[in-house]
């Protein structure tokens, strides 16, 4: 393991905590706050929270666990760092180690796009620089200091995602990271419920600037006329569709699941090729193409790199089953990310059906943007069976627009049936919804996984 050997001692200097003196020297490598998946050499942070991290102590050591970070009494013979909050210790420490690490770190947040994104750049970076991303979804308040410790040593690039629900909580993260780069993917309506308007969750996104290195560089999507403001405070690169863009994309062509395009970038002029389609991922690549030119990554690595992306899970993974494409997508969705799922449906071949799920978070603009992707649906689709909260609007706005079959179920298996009865070879079927609706599990009730998944 070539992440950082801790002493107690450090990390308890980091974190304003007391260790006994028999214990300062103690070294550990990483943290871990589930037992389920703690390594070897790890240090245990026992968490308060629906359940108390200290109940979980002795199966922490018991697996490997060196050391325990708490807020409550242990035994005299378990290694610990004592403090007062478990969590707020695990983001002062991560910050600790962060100050003493060379890696040139990129913060990404935005409204959607993150995860995406974030693997195109890892894509992009990794051909020359040795890098590291956020896994999973590690990107909220206790999973990126988990990530952060688990950065090797001579580790060059970070790339780490910034997920956030309220305002306050992406300033927490960019203070632990102190990103050299901070990325803004775009400003949507995920989350309006909690930040009240698109200009409330500008506000939210733009937090991730006061973490920002001093000489830093902000890289944002120039086509959102919102965050038009960054560059006037900012070293900032802007890149796009729109000719404005320091980094832009023309000529864009769609072949059976790739895309293929070309790029205009500081005044050089190149080729690139994706293996998924969408305008969408154009614009995540062209942040990513950002990202590895303020890296001075080669071009053709950059070119390289684009080539070997593969999404994370859940998110538009795109196979044949049984003769029908699936274009699986299930793992969150808003307005703006429903809408580029139906643009890449509407672009297959064969009868087109879209299976849509409810988008949480979107407080009272809901109904209404339920509504509109439902009438987007009816240009772009032939079928719409939807699921969940504000299934009837999307309907609603499918009918409006006099679509000839729109149906919403109130279960997933009621959905099932309804799909199975209509399915035929040839078809093209999209599934999307937000995290909550767990539209995966249609997939799974109506066999149409990804084979050799389980």
């Amino acid at each position: 393991m070539r992440n950082a050997a801790i002493t107690l001692s450090q990390a308890a200097q980091w974190c304003g905590g007391r260790v006994e003196k028999k214990y300062e020297n103690t070294v550990f490598s990483g943290a871990c706050f589930d037992t389920r998946k703690i390594r070897e050499g790890q240090l245990f942070a026992a968490l308060v929270g629906a359940r108390n991290g200290h109940d979980f102590v002795q199966t922490a050591m018991a697996q490997g666990a060196v050391a325990v970070l708490a807020s409550e009494r242990l035994s005299q013979d378990i290694p610990a760092i004592y403090v007062e909050n478990t969590l707020s210790a695990l983001q002062a420490i991560a910050k600790g180690y962060r100050e003493s690490l060379d890696a040139k770190c990129i913060g990404i947040t935005g409204s959607v796009g993150k995860t995406t994104t974030k693997e195109m750049i890892a894509a992009v970076l990794q051909t020359t620089l040795r890098t590291q991303k956020t896994a999973a979804n590690y990107n909220n308040d206790i999973g990126l200091p988990v990530t952060v410790l688990e950065l090797e040593k001579d580790c060059q690039a970070a790339v780490l995602e910034m997920g956030m629900n309220h305002f306050g909580e992406i300033s927490v993260l960019t203070k632990i990271a102190q990103p050299d780069i901070a990325v803004i993917t775009n400003v949507g309506t995920m989350h309006i419920e909690n930040l009240g308007s698109r200009e409330g969750i500008l506000q939210a996104k733009l937090e991730i600037l006061e973490g920002l290195k001093e000489n830093g560089t902000v890289v944002f999507c120039g086509d959102n006329d919102l965050l038009h403001s960054v560059s006037e405070k900012h070293h900032a690169v802007q890149y796009g569709m729109q000719m404005h863009n320091d980094v832009r994309a023309f000529d864009v062509q769609t072949i059976e699941d790739r895309t293929l395009f070309k790029v205009s970038a500081f005044g050089k002029e190149f080729s690139a090729e994706l293996p998924t389609v969408g305008e969408h991922n154009v614009l995540n690549a062209l942040c990513a193409i950002t990202v590895g030119m303020v890296c001075k990554v080669p071009v053709e690595n950059i070119q390289a790199g684009l080539l070997s992306f593969r999404n994370a899970g859940m998110r538009q993974d795109i196979y044949e089953v049984n003769g029908i494409k699936i274009i699986a997508d299930c793992y969150n969705a808003g307005p703006e990310s429903m809408r580029a799922a139906l643009q890449v449906l509407a672009r297959s071949s064969g009868r087109r059906i879209a299976i849509l799920g409810g988008m949480l978070e979107l407080g009272e603009y809901a109904p209404q943007a339920h509504f509109e992707v439902g009438q987007e649906a009816a240009k772009t689709a032939d079928v719409l069976l939807a699921y969940g909260a504000n299934s009837e609007a999307y309907v609603n706005g499918a009918k409006m627009l006099k679509m000839a079959y729109a149906q919403a179920f109130e279960t997933h298996e009621e959905l099932v049936q309804a799909l199975q009865a209509l399915l035929c070879e040839g078809d093209t079927l999209l599934i999307k919804g937000s995290r909550g609706m767990r539209m995966e599990r249609v997939l799974q009730l109506a066999e149409l996984e990804r084979k050799g998944e389980t």
